[in-house]
């Protein structure tokens, strides 16, 4: 079983490099490898070349790579938390949360100093604020999962007031936003997604134990000594950190979080989080990085790609839970 486990790490970390270099190739304009390593170790290469690579895509891959790793461990922490196969990063509303703001700014012009990733941020963060002080008082999970659906519906029907009022030009520029993208994300904001996207995967780390503790259900988990309220603040923390950041510097990325948990759990045969955690961070980075070098040969919204590679794991889910 160690030596499966060793193998798969090795493989999926050599993939995940491979695949980097390969987005950092393919674009509009398509550049060798040699160059692209060239431009990146400060080699010989045309200034274009190197201006390319290291301004627009080394930025768009780093992005991807994170994107990925981010909403695949925010969406394991979802169903293990609750042990729902069908959970994911934005089941407690945070995606709801995150498109309100962005539809203020947006379709309203309210707040509009915040831009559109500050106001998707602020709007992720209320909606955790709400679920974690109603999470205190309630013990049962499913309860929580159930106030979070309906968190996310009320939040969702706001938004579609704001579409119904909105201008078409607005309209038009929130349609673009649901759509996701990756390549919207400049430098500076690099330098906020990063910190953010590290923080709550450290947290996910911090929490592997008591996630194993959680396979067996939260009964077993209070009596083996876990705070399981405060265990649920981390996670929620976590998942909000992981999710909304990448929600409101990329836009709503669908299918990912949900689906790449379990294609990890299919590849390891293995319900430890120890290795759960590390592995779906590589296989969600990976395949977003997929997802990006199909969207640029195509010309095609990356939300479109992950959802028609998403939806037949989620129908092998839903067809091996009967």
């Amino acid at each position: 079983m160690r030596t499966r486990t060793s193998t798969f790490f090795i493989l999926l970390t050599s993939l995940t490099a491979a695949l980097f270099c390969v987005d950092l190739s393919v674009g509009s304009v398509s550049i060798p490898l040699n160059e692209v390593w060239a431009a990146l170790t400060g080699g010989d290469c045309r200034a274009t070349t190197a201006k390319i690579i290291i301004n627009i895509r080394l930025v768009k891959a780093v992005v991807a790579l994170l994107a990925g790793a981010a909403l695949s461990v925010s969406g394991l922490q979802m169903q293990t938390l609750f042990r729902n196969p069908l959970a994911g990063p934005y089941v407690l509303g945070i995606s709801s949360g995150a498109s309100l703001g962005v539809a203020l700014v947006m379709l309203t012009g309210i707040g509009s100093s915040l831009g559109v990733a500050g106001a998707a941020w602020i709007g992720a963060g209320i909606i955790l604020l709400v679920i974690a002080s109603v999470g205190r008082r309630i013990k049962d999970i499913m309860v929580i999962l159930i106030l979070g659906m309906m968190f996310s519906s009320g939040v969702s029907a706001v938004v579609q007031i704001l579409q119904y009022i909105s201008r078409d030009e607005a309209l038009k520029s929130y349609v673009i936003w649901t759509m996701g993208s990756l390549g919207d994300v400049t430098g500076t904001q690099l330098w906020i997604l990063v910190p953010a996207v590290i923080a709550g995967l450290l947290l996910a780390i911090a929490t592997v134990k008591p996630l194993n503790m959680l396979l067996f259900g939260e009964e077993y988990a209070i009596t083996m000594g876990l705070d399981i309220r405060r265990c649920r603040t981390i996670l929620f923390v976590s998942t909000t950190l992981l999710a909304g950041t990448v929600t409101a510097f990329c836009g709503p990325i669908g299918f990912i979080g949900l689906a790449m948990p379990h294609v990890t759990r299919m590849l390891f045969g293995n319900s430890d989080h120890r290795v759960l955690v590390p592995g779906t961070m590589l296989s969600g980075a990976s395949i977003l990085i997929v997802c990006d070098i199909i969207s640029k040969l195509f010309t095609l919204p990356v939300n479109a790609i992950t959802a028609l590679l998403g939806i037949p794991i989620v129908i092998w889910v839903v067809m091996r839970n009967k």
